[in-house]
């Protein structure tokens, strides 16, 4: 009874003072079912608050720069004992080649398209430099907490930048998130990790940020953590394909293994339902393996391992991307976010049934044509459009449906009076999950 009265009451209200949000236009009524932006968001955080188990747990891990050619090369016992439990797959990161949502094969870029599920062109960090990333566009560590303040997150990092700057820990465009325990910057303690040439310091701060990770994971069991360990993409770098880059590669699964122990500790003696999730943030360049940052397969290709249970097609696929993570996650936690924030996700779920994928704007000038890959041909799709892109400055964007089609057909043909246009979004509205489209003209 006060689960039903604390997720009515916001309904409630927003229905009895409807006609007075019309004098703050930055509450917008969207078009689509006539709610209001701010009684659905009141109403998912109920459903979110209240359908959250607190027993799921999950923890993702960075190894950064590992092509997949060069780990499955490798004796990897422990990633093997994760992937026997759910599955291992090749992936991809770099958006839409040559395409609005092309994105650079760059470590921290990567980071945030998994941390967001969104690729460079709304993220917006384009090197690892972070100049102006586009906090908007929510992590996965602000999405846990703005449902759950009482949710307890953890960052074990190589490398600061990745909690100070992509997070964005403290800062007020992000709402002032605060993670309840960090450990990093190790990197900058020179004196303890002097600088060699060799990069043997980066091992030996990865042995230190792993053992940290594993021994708070099982005395505190946080509800959210990432892992980061950077020795492999320096090894990659100075010797490309070779003894040295697979030695690291084996260290790393070493030091998986101590966090993986942690884990299923915690799941033993706690009960607790734990989802681990490994990946890397690029490949690396032909033939050498030393350089990345373009768009070559070979950089672009990345690799998956995870215990999570009903992987769907699109894991296995060889489709699945970076940007597919967090919605894997938002899933896994039975996370229901606010629509306008959903609306702008790049990627879909990996865990569990989809119903499309793979949404892509094909045809030129007037007469585009917006086309998807049903997974199920069942049922319908609501395609809706907007000319706006408020989001990305703070806004909220109005959706219009165009049409109601069989999810089956796998395309619809644009109106010419949108396809002309320079600018615009598209959205579909599948029974299981949603996907975009942009159209952005190049000047």
């Amino acid at each position: 009874m006060l689960v039903n009265l604390v997720c009515i009451l916001p309904l409630i209200l927003v229905e009895k003072y409807q006609p007075m949000l019309h004098f703050f236009p930055e509450i917008n009524i969207k078009n689509k079912g006539g709610w209001t932006s701010i009684g659905m968001t009141l109403f998912l955080c109920c459903i979110s608050f209240f359908g959250f188990s607190q027993d799921k747990k999950t923890i993702f891990i960075i190894l950064d720069g590992i092509p997949a050619s060069e780990l499955e090369r490798v004796e990897t016992p422990n990633l093997d004992q994760i992937a026997e439990i759910g599955g291992y797959a090749r992936a991809f990161t770099g958006g839409k080649k040559d395409g609005y949502s092309q994105t650079p094969t760059i470590s921290a870029v990567g980071y945030n398209s998994l941390l967001t599920g969104t690729w460079a062109n709304k993220h917006n960090v384009w090197g690892n430099g972070i100049e102006d990333p586009n906090y908007h566009y929510w992590t996965i560590f602000r999405f846990l907490k703005e449902v759950r303040l009482d949710a307890k997150t953890a960052i074990f990092s190589t490398w600061q930048d990745n909690r100070a700057k992509l997070l964005g820990e403290n800062l007020p465009e992000t709402g002032f998130l605060k993670l309840d325990k960090s450990f990093d910057g190790l990197e900058l303690d020179t004196l303890t990790y002097p600088h060699d040439e060799e990069h043997l310091y980066i091992r030996d701060i990865d042995e230190r940020v792993s053992d940290e990770a594993s021994a708070f994971l099982r005395s505190d069991g946080p509800d959210l953590s990432w892992v980061y360990l950077q020795f492999t993409d320096d090894m990659g770098h100075r010797f490309g394909k070779s003894p040295q880059l697979e030695e690291a590669i084996r260290l790393a699964d070493a030091q998986i293994g101590k966090v993986w122990e942690a884990v299923q500790y915690r799941q033993k003696e706690f009960g607790e339902d734990w989802l681990i999730w490994v990946t890397t943030d690029h490949g690396r360049k032909e033939p050498e393996g030393k350089d990345h940052g373009g768009q070559s397969n070979s950089e672009r290709e990345i690799w998956m391992v995870t215990n999570a249970k009903s992987l769907n097609e699109r894991f296995h696929s060889g489709n699945a991307a970076i940007v597919d993570i967090l919605p894997s996650f938002l899933r896994f936690f039975n996370l229901v976010v606010p629509e306008e924030r959903e609306n702008e996700l790049d990627g879909v779920s990996l865990i569990g049934k989809i119903s499309i994928e793979n949404a892509d704007l094909i045809g030129k000038k007037k007469s585009q044509r917006l086309v998807w890959k049903p997974v199920d041909n069942s049922g319908k799709v609501n395609i809706y459009w907007s000319p706006t892109n408020n989001f990305a400055h703070g806004g909220l964007d109005e959706y219009i449906l165009l049409a109601e089609v069989q999810a089956g057909a796998g395309y619809y043909e644009l109106p010419h009076w949108i396809s002309k246009m320079k600018f615009f979004k598209i959205l579909i509205e599948g029974e299981l999950n949603s996907l975009n489209a942009w159209k952005l003209s190049k000047k």
